[in-house]
């Protein structure tokens, strides 16, 4: 069952996830498990392959939102540096940070499921 001292065992900085969710853990544990689920990873490791990185940058624009709302530090970082990279369409090789974000990504899963 995942619980927030569990998120918070694993770089989730639940207290100021918890402020920005009026203390609704309820509530934000929902949401923390949906986001976790349905993060677009796919999506963006289609579009850096077609080397579409305006869309590419949406989607990890979208994704860092999504971490720092719910105060995922870890994930928000790197969403944060691969936002940023794609926002200049650095002409790199993507798959480092692609590969970082989705352990990160497969952690979270592991503790929801």
């Amino acid at each position: 069952m995942l619980t927030t001292t569990k998120l918070k065992e694993n770089g989730v900085d639940t207290a100021e996830a918890l402020a920005r969710f009026m203390n609704n853990e309820a509530l934000y544990l929902r949401l923390f498990e949906k986001a976790i689920k349905e993060t677009n990873l796919d999506k963006l490791e289609d579009a850096i392959k077609e080397n579409n990185l305006d869309d590419a940058f949406e989607i990890s624009h979208s994704m860092k939102g999504v971490f720092g709302n719910l105060s995922i530090t870890n994930l928000y970082k790197i969403s944060s540096n691969l936002t940023e990279l794609l926002r200049a369409k650095k002409d790199i090789d993507y798959n480092e940070y692609l590969k970082e974000l989705s352990n990160e990504l497969n952690k979270y899963l592991e503790l929801i499921n």
